[in-house]
C-alpha cells in the first residue's frame, strides 16, 4: 500500500465537515454509510469488486501526523478540533463483500459503521481506492474472457497509467483474471507474477537484428521472447528468430516465443505460426501487443489469429471507454434514525437505514438475483425493482447467502486478508456462477437487484413525511 499519509489523502470538505461535526458536538453520534455504484462501466453486465485489502490497510493506519496537524492549523482549523484529531484513529466497523466478488448497480457492497466523524472523514479515501481498483478489475475480467482460458494475458500498462495508479491497476488486473504484469514495483509489493520481453530500442542498439537477438538469448537462454517487427516481420524478424531458436536448441535450451507489436496482428500471427511450425518449433509461443482490449481480442479470435499471449496496456489501466466507476458513499442512518437523499432524479434517491443483502441462486447454483433488505429481516418472498416498483421477482424456494461479511471491527482486522492470488481464484469461481447472458459485450442482460417490501415502504414513508413538512 503506497498511500503513506492516508489521513490527508482526502478532499478538503471532509475535514471542514469533521470540524463542523466536532463544533456542533455531533462527532460522537453513531452513523452508517453505504458504498455502491449506479451503473456498470463499459456498457457491461457486472463489476468485479477490488481494492478492499488496500482500503483496510489504509484505515488501519489512519492517523494524523504532527506535520498534517500543523498544516491544518495553517489552513485555519481550530485548536480544539486539531487536539482531538491528534489522537484520532479509525475505530469503525466495515462490512463488505469479498474482494473478487461479482457485484451489480445500486446494491450496498460495503457498509461503514462508526461515529459520524470517522465514517464521514474516510469517504474520499474509500471512493478513490474502491472505485479505481474495481474499474480495472472489471476491465481485466472482460479482456480475459475475450482471450479465453487457454491464452495468457499480461498487464503492460504502467507506462500509460495515470501516475501511481498503475500500481493498483496491476494488482486489480490479476484479480480480474490477468496472468502476470510487467510492473516490477507491483509484482514485488503484491507478490504478483512478473515478466516482459524487450523493446524495439534493444534491436536498434545493435548493428543488426540477428546480433541483437543472439545477445538477448545469451543473457536469458531459458526465457527468451524476441520482438520480431522492428524492421520486417516476415522477411527478417521471424527468420532471424528461427535461427536463434535453432542455436538455443543446440545448446539445450528452447526459444519461448516471439512478439508482434504492429501491423495486421491476425495476418502476421498466422504467417508466423506456419513459419515456426515448418521450421520445427510448434511450441514457440506468439505474443501480441499494441492497443488491445476485449473487443480487439474478440476480433482477432474471430479471424483465427494464432496468438497465445496478449500484452494489454493503455486500454486496461485507463479503463478505456469508461474512465471512472460511478461509486458513491451515502449516509444511511444517524443514531439509528434512517436517512435518505431525495432527488428529482428518481434513480438517485437512496435507501434508508441499516441494510443487509442476500444473493439468491438458481437450482444449478448460478446467480439468480440479489435482495436488499432491512437489517431485521430474515427471509422475503419477492423483491421489488428499486425504481419501477411494479416490477417484482419471486424468491420462493431459492437458496440464498448473506452478501456482506464483517471485515473490520473497532479498526482491527477480523480475519487474515486474502492474498491477490486468493482473490483472483475467488473471482474465477464466482464468474463461473454468472450466467453467460450477463457476460456478453453487446446488450448484456440486466441482473436482478431488488428491495424488500419493508424497505420500499420505509423509503416511501420518509419521502412522504419530508414532503408533508415542506
Amino acid at each position: 500500500m503506497y498511500i503513506n499519509r492516508p489521513a490527508s489523502y482526502t478532499d478538503y470538505y471532509e475535514l471542514t465537515m469533521a470540524q463542523g461535526y466536532f463544533d456542533a458536538n455531533k462527532h460522537h453520534q453513531s452513523a452508517v454509510f453505504d458504498y455502491f455504484f449506479r451503473s456498470n462501466p463499459f456498457n457491461g453486465g457486472y463489476v468485479i469488486f477490488s481494492g478492499l485489502n488496500d482500503l483496510l490497510d489504509a484505515l488501519h493506519n489512519f492517523r494524523f501526523s504532527d506535520d498534517e496537524i500543523n498544516y491544518l492549523r495553517s489552513e485555519g482549523f481550530n485548536d480544539d478540533f486539531l487536539n482531538y484529531m491528534r489522537d484520532f484513529s479509525f475505530k469503525g466497523t466495515i462490512h463488505s463483500v469479498k474482494e473478487g466478488e461479482i457485484v451489480f448497480p445500486n446494491e450496498p457492497i460495503a457498509r461503514v459503521e462508526g461515529t459520524l466523524l470517522e465514517t464521514q472523514i474516510i469517504e474520499t479515501l474509500l471512493l478513490n481506492i474502491l472505485n479505481f481498483q474495481s474499474l480495472i478489475a472489471t476491465k481485466a475480467s472482460r479482456i480475459k474472457l475475450a482471450a479465453g482460458k487457454d491464452c495468457t494475458v499480461l498487464d503492460f500498462g504502467l507506462r500509460r497509467s495515470q501516475g501511481l495508479g498503475g500500481i493498483h491497476a496491476s494488482r486489480s488486473a490479476i484479480i480480474g483474471g490477468f496472468d502476470g504484469t510487467s510492473n516490477v514495483y507491483a509484482a514485488q509489493e503484491f507478490n504478483l507474477p512478473a515478466g516482459g520481453t524487450m523493446a524495439h530500442s534493444w534491436i536498434q542498439a545493435f548493428d543488426d537484428e540477428l546480433t541483437a537477438f543472439r545477445a538477448y538469448a545469451k543473457s536469458f537462454p531459458d526465457s527468451t521472447i524476441l520482438l520480431v517487427d522492428t524492421y520486417d516481420t516476415l522477411n527478417s524478424g521471424v527468420p532471424n528468430a528461427i535461427k536463434v531458436a535453432r542455436e538455443l536448441r543446440e545448446k539445450g535450451h528452447e526459444l519461448v516465443g516471439i512478439r508482434l507489436d504492429s501491423g495486421d496482428l491476425a495476418y502476421f500471427s498466422r504467417k508466423s505460426r506456419k513459419m515456426l511450425d515448418d521450421a520445427g518449433f510448434p511450441d514457440v509461443k506468439i505474443a501480441a501487443s499494441n492497443q488491445l482490449d476485449e473487443r480487439v481480442i474478440t476480433s482477432l479470435k474471430r479471424q483465427e489469429a494464432a496468438i497465445d499471449i496478449f500484452g494489454v496496456g493503455t486500454r486496461l489501466v485507463t479503463g478505456d471507454s469508461s474512465p471512472a466507476l460511478d461509486g458513491v458513499y451515502k449516509l444511511a442512518s444517524v443514531d439509528n434514525t434512517p436517512k435518505i437523499k431525495i432527488s428529482e432524479n428518481v434513480e438517485k434517491i437512496t435507501l434508508p437505514g441499516q441494510k443487509i443483502v442476500k444473493r439468491y441462486f438458481n437450482d444449478d447454483g448460478t446467480f439468480y438475483g440479489d435482495a436488499i433488505m432491512a437489517e431485521d429481516e430474515n427471509s422475503i418472498e419477492k423483491i421489488y425493482h428499486p425504481i419501477y416498483t411494479a416490477k417484482t421477482s419471486k424468491l420462493t424456494g431459492k437458496s440464498s447467502t448473506l452478501f456482506l461479511k464483517k471485515m473490520m471491527e473497532n479498526g482491527e482486522f477480523i480475519e487474515p486478508k486474502s492474498t491477490v492470488k486468493e482473490s483472483a481464484e475467488y473471482c474465477r469461481n464466482q464468474l463461473s456462477k454468472l450466467p453467460q447472458e450477463y457476460k456478453r459485450y453487446e446488450n448484456p442482460h440486466i441482473y436482478k437487484v431488488g428491495i424488500s417490501k419493508k424497505l420500499l415502504d420505509m423509503r416511501n414513508e420518509i419521502i412522504q413525511n419530508h414532503q408533508n413538512h415542506i
